[in-house]
């Protein structure tokens, strides 16, 4: 391969990664004005993995989490039994937009918390890292789960 070619090549690489990067079932990456933020995740994406959840963890990275992810958009609502941790949960709807956040979710509370109507997912990350952020409703989730024709930002998307 000539040196041009080379050239050619590594410019074509760079121009496409950022298009596809953090658009897998791994990473929940999110924009709003101002920030943005990724994500590796878990998926829990069955009624079992769903109940079960982040229980029994002992600790959480400060850039991981789980997304809860449902067939259809629907009421939520999580509790807190048998979780060691402090979360946030970050309810999303069928766009990809955040329509919730609620804080510092305390552990082992077994008090319900609902988010909004019509959820399709939930991300838990670790307690008041969405303050720290600014990760607030409005803020617009990309991933290949979504519907990407109603995506608010579709994979393939910078």
């Amino acid at each position: 391969m000539t040196p041009r070619a080379v050239a050619a090549f590594q410019i074509a690489a760079c121009l496409a990664g950022p298009a596809t990067a953090g658009c897998g079932d791994e990473v929940a990456a999110f924009r709003w004005p101002g920030g943005a933020a990724e994500f590796a995740i878990e998926i829990a994406d069955d009624a079992e993995e769903r109940a079960r959840g982040l229980m029994f963890r002992e600790a959480l990275a400060a850039d991981a989490g789980m997304l809860f992810i449902y067939e259809r958009p629907q009421a939520v609502a999580f509790w807190m039994r048998n979780t060691l941790i402090p979360l946030d949960m970050v309810f999303i709807g069928t766009d990809g937009r955040v329509n919730g956040v609620h804080a510092m979710a305390v552990p082992g509370d077994e008090t319900p918390i609902p988010g909004p109507p019509e959820t399709l997912m939930v991300l838990e990350i670790a307690g008041g890292r969405a303050a720290e952020l600014g990760l607030v409703p409005g803020a617009e989730l990309r991933h290949p789960r979504l519907v990407q024709a109603t995506a608010l930002w579709p994979c393939g998307q910078p």
